[in-house]
């Protein structure tokens, strides 16, 4: 399994989304319920996913999926291109 995967299906589960989502134009207060209580069940679900501990600017910052890669990018996880 990918990177980018592996990050569709943490955010699959955090959110509670099916795989006919498009990732690529998901973000925060969008109509798929990504609200401030299932974030955080969004960041634990990255962190696990990934092995890493997410900064609190990086969770605050974390407002996208294309933005969701390039957090988790600094901490060492490569995506493809």
């Amino acid at each position: 399994m990918t990177s980018t995967e592996k990050l569709k299906s943490a955010f699959a589960q955090g959110l509670g989304l099916d795989g006919s989502t498009d990732f690529d134009h998901l973000a925060y207060g969008s109509t798929t319920g990504w609200d401030s209580v299932a974030h955080m069940a969004l960041v634990a679900g990255i962190e696990n996913t990934f092995d890493i501990m997410l900064s609190t600017e990086d969770v605050i910052d974390m407002s996208s999926f294309p933005k969701a890669k390039q957090i988790v990018a600094k901490y060492g996880i490569a995506f493809d291109a």
